[in-house]
């Protein structure tokens, strides 16, 4: 299929924060956002002050910063200033305690007040916040907090007694176990955040804070050997506040929704910090998904803008066909949504014309990574839309395409690389250091740190291509492209094509090694509900890839396979169906969906 850029035909209910592009890129500087945050009293910058105190003592004290929704469907509100006093009295709980500057707490927690409390009471302290996905087995928990040197753990006593109670011996730094909520009495070795908290005080005086004092670690798996830990700085929430309007186009009165969990890198920086830096009002829903709960949130809650991932707005299209009445989405009161965005893997382009048809809204892809630690390039309010590209670079970044080796790497000769100036051509993204979020380093590896930069640019491991307006369209992962018959072929490509089929719910594709084309593309294939697989299905979606893509990318060989593999956030993990296609160890599989 053959997608048309999507045009702003009509003028938006609030005016984008980005509406001329080349002007505000061409005038961009860092130090002027930097200047749009307040900074500490006494000089320095701190993320919690951003993120709430400052709201607290500029008149928006009254302001709902949290809406949560409780699984009953519930909903309790905190003001930034109630924020602000449950965090001074997490701080507070943290001194008590004897926990400082740099000192590491993990949380691993479900979205409830109380990890926000912590979350911002841990940086307004000058802790280190590390945050776990609360669906996480026991081994990676185990693994992370060792690896990160936890010496707190902010927890439930459910998750306590079923991940951590029995490895406790093997992180022997972890010095407290903080208990949210009943059962801390129960536990030898725990405490009760409650009883901590009730006897702590309302005030905090945030410490001198260094830009480039450590605050955030995050856990990022590689395909191969342990977890790595993306270091990230204080200043990081400079960028967090401009990619947030850029990309989100937040506006003050916004009511704003991130779905993804604040255990990973989205959830936290766009999740807690950014919208509350901008003193929105952000709603917080402790549920799992489901269709009709987040259609109904949408309408009840009244939100503007939304974020949320492809993989969930696959499974909406699901629920809510192209064809047909859409009586799902009808059924609730939209009108309050004016943006949507999407992040965590590459959005098929007939997600986003769904949205448009659906909606009323198309989707806005951008493209980050944990170590960029914001988003880095998008599609924007103001600008049209081409479906299935990340978009342009945000003002304060420089990318590049970069050539690779005959082997898929970056090429470096003495010491330099080679940018790809031809629109269209395949080459690895990079992009120029100096943005404020970018990650300070891998924990306790720095030859693994050093191993990212080439000739002054960070190397991301992506595969893209850059048309001749400067669009970025996604190719794949670099150790992803599947090299046949002297063809590069990105996996995304393929994907996006067998998706279309009435069929077909998921894909995942790799290369099988071939003796004469090098290699083959296979494609595994879940079904929709209710169709079962046969011969004369896979004829036909081998014919349907093959009208699409041409022989030369169109998959060779298909397998149906209802149960693949996939991360937790629900992206199809193709190194571990390339593990299992060829026998070859599974590497890292902490982040793959139903793992212990």
């Amino acid at each position: 299929m053959h997608w048309e850029a999507i045009r702003k035909e009509t003028a938006p209910a609030v005016p984008p924060r980005l509406a001329d592009y080349d002007r505000v890129r061409s005038a961009f500087t860092w130090s002027q956002a930097r200047a749009e945050l307040s900074g500490l009293p006494g000089g320095g910058l701190n993320m919690a002050h951003e993120a709430v105190d400052r709201h607290a003592f500029s008149g928006n004290a009254n302001k709902v910063a949290l809406r949560c929704i409780a699984r009953d469907d519930s909903v309790t509100t905190v003001t930034y200033a109630e924020l602000m006093r449950r965090t001074s009295r997490f701080a507070g709980v943290l001194r008590s305690l004897c926990i400082g500057r740099g000192d590491r707490v993990f949380t691993l927690l479900g979205r409830c007040p109380e990890l926000y409390t912590s979350v911002l009471g841990t940086l307004k302290n000058t802790s280190v916040l590390c945050p776990l996905f609360p669906a996480f087995g026991p081994d990676p928990v185990e693994q992370r907090l060792r690896l990160g040197d936890a010496q707190v753990l902010v927890t439930t006593a459910d998750l306590y007694r079923r991940k951590v109670a029995e490895r406790r011996t093997s992180v022997p730094g972890l010095k407290h176990v903080l208990i949210v909520g009943p059962g801390a009495e129960g536990l030898p070795g725990t405490s009760s955040l409650e009883d901590l908290m009730s006897e702590a005080p309302d005030t905090f005086t945030v410490p001198p804070t260094s830009p480039e004092d450590m605050a955030l670690l995050h856990f990022t798996s590689g395909t191969t050997g342990t977890p790595k830990g993306a270091v990230h700085v204080h200043e990081a929430v400079v960028a967090h506040h401009a990619t947030a309007a850029y990309a989100l186009d937040l506006h003050p009165d916004d009511v704003y929704w991130c779905t993804a969990d604040p255990g990973w890198v989205t959830g936290m920086s766009y999740g807690i910090i950014a919208p509350l830096a901008h003193g929105v009002t952000v709603v917080v829903d402790e549920g799992d998904y489901d269709a009709r709960r987040w259609y109904r949130i949408l309408g009840e809650q009244r939100v503007t803008v939304w974020y949320t991932a492809p993989t969930a707005l696959r499974m909406l299209m699901r629920a809510t066909p192209r064809q047909g009445p859409y009586d799902l989405p009808r059924s609730h009161d939209l009108s309050a949504l004016r943006f949507v965005a999407s992040v965590g893997e590459p959005l098929n382009p007939e997600a986003v014309v769904w949205g448009r048809d659906v909606l009323g809204l198309a989707v806005h892809d951008n493209w980050w990574q944990t170590e960029t630690g914001s988003i880095m390039i998008a599609n924007f309010a103001a600008c049209d839309i081409r479906p299935g590209s990340m978009g342009r670079p945000l003002p304060g970044v420089d990318a590049t395409v970069l050539k690779q080796d005959g082997e898929g790497r970056v090429q470096i000769t003495d010491g330099r690389v080679t940018e790809v100036e031809r629109p269209g051509a395949e080459g690895e993204l990079a992009l120029r250091p100096g943005w404020p979020s970018m990650f300070r380093g891998y924990l306790h590896d720095k030859k693994r740190y050093e191993a990212a930069f080439a000739d002054g640019w960070y190397l991301t491991g992506d595969l893209v291509r850059r048309d001749a307006d400067g669009w970025y369209w996604f190719v794949g992962r670099a150790d992803d492209v599947i090299k046949s018959a002297g063809h590069l072929i990105g996996p995304f490509e393929v994907e996006s094509a067998l998706l279309e089929h009435p069929a077909v719910t998921e894909v995942g594709v790799i290369g099988r090694p071939d003796p004469v084309a090098g290699n083959v593309v296979k494609a595994f294939v879940s079904l929709r509900e209710g169709v079962e697989p046969n011969p004369d299905l896979k004829r036909e979606l081998l014919g349907f890839a093959r009208r699409k893509l041409g022989p030369a990318v169109a998959p060779r060989e298909i397998s149906f396979d209802q149960n693949l593999p996939k991360t937790r956030s629900g992206k199809v993990m193709r190194r571990l169906l390339r593990a299992r296609e060829l026998g070859l160890p599974s590497g890292d599989v902490s982040t793959l969906e139903g793992s212990a």
